[in-house]
């Protein structure tokens, strides 16, 4: 779970096994989902991503977010070889992940930072990064979001 402390966004997400168990879990998780934005006292909005790629050494406190629009073909391939290698290599970083939306063509690339120091550190050459990105694969950044860790327990494997 991502928040932001000062404006009240939040991201809980979770995982699958498959598409199938995500959809046979619907039902189920409706009334949780529904609980938690009682509870929040906001609006939910669902998206469904695949992972493409997922690098996990340790978990931090803090991710920055960022949506790309474009091939993602091309974003997973720049993110893999050309982004993964130069973030392993910044002081403080601690994950990074790229999920993919086929039916909107977007990406949603997250880091995650052992630190808000290290994280606002990086944001010069993850500009660059980003802007790299967008343009390996012809299309555009969409948004940028800088949030606490709240929670993490993901049970993903290696995709990188």
């Amino acid at each position: 779970m991502l928040v932001d402390r000062e404006t009240g966004h939040c991201i809980a997400t979770s995982s699958w096994e498959s598409e199938a168990a995500m959809r046979a879990s619907d039902e189920q998780l409706r009334p949780i989902r529904e609980r938690g934005r009682e509870i929040l006292g906001g609006s939910v909005e669902m998206d469904e991503w695949e992972i493409a790629v997922m690098h996990r050494t340790h978990h931090g406190e803090c991710c920055r977010v960022s949506w790309l629009q474009g091939d993602l073909d091309a974003m997973t391939e720049t993110f893999r070889i050309g982004i993964l290698p130069e973030l392993e290599q910044t002081p403080g970083f601690c994950s990074a992940s790229l999920l993919v939306n086929q039916s909107a063509g977007l990406g949603c690339a997250t880091t995650a930072w052992e630190t808000r120091d290290a994280m606002e550190a990086s944001r010069v050459s993850a500009d660059d990064m980003r802007r790299r990105a967008a343009s390996d694969a012809g299309g555009k950044i969409v948004d940028v979001h800088e949030f606490d860790l709240a929670y993490a327990h993901l049970h993903v494997p290696e995709m990188a």
